[in-house]
């Protein structure tokens, strides 16, 4: 296999003042919070979401790993649904001291491009600032931070700045190219 150079870009809000709009999608589309852990549940979307740009690190998460990221306090997975279907999420993964991170956010391929990324980006977003309120446990937002890399879309980079996140720090690292896994082996072409 050969080594390819992989950017990952940083990027945050400081501030609920920070998130702008994004305009609704057409059609029904919903986005509801999964209040029910669920490896399975959540497998799938990783897997039909990153399976052709290159999501791999939880492929090989057993159940058990999957339950315990799912039941931490204020872990939340947020599905956005076009006329009931699984479009794309978006995990929120809190941390110390008031900040969310962004975990994963991304659609189903066949979803793209109709302005449901915006739209649930700006949802999940505006849920990682108002978390506190859901887990009271939890000391409020200060700040909401996400990553994004080369291998994810093209129009990503220019969704979470247009959404008012901040970029605050950048790596150029090397990485073995690997194979689309798609959401099961050859659901894409290599």
């Amino acid at each position: 296999m050969s080594t390819i150079s992989v950017t990952t870009w940083s990027l945050e809000q400081t501030s609920p003042a920070d998130l702008l709009a994004a305009t609704a999608p057409d059609g029904d589309v919903r986005i509801v919070r999964a209040e029910v852990p669920s490896p399975e549940f959540s497998r799938f979307l990783y897997a039909s979401v990153g399976g052709d740009i290159l999501w791999t690190d939880r492929l090989g998460w057993t159940y058990a790993r999957w339950r315990e990221q799912l039941e931490r306090p204020g872990v939340e997975t947020w599905v956005a649904y076009d006329r009931g279907t699984p479009a794309g999420y978006v995990e929120l993964d809190p941390q110390d001291d008031g900040v969310v991170e962004i975990a994963y956010f991304g659609l189903v391929p066949a979803f793209r491009g109709r302005r449901i990324g915006g739209h649930l980006l700006a949802y999940g977003t505006a849920r990682a600032w108002d978390l506190a309120e859901r887990w009271p446990q939890r000391v409020p937002t200060k700040r909401v931070w996400l990553h994004t890399c080369s291998k994810d879309g093209e129009f990503a980079m220019d969704n979470y700045q247009r959404r008012g996140f901040k970029l605050f720090d950048t790596k150029v690292e090397p990485e073995q190219e690997k194979q689309t896994p798609g959401p099961w082996p050859g659901a894409y072409p290599a």
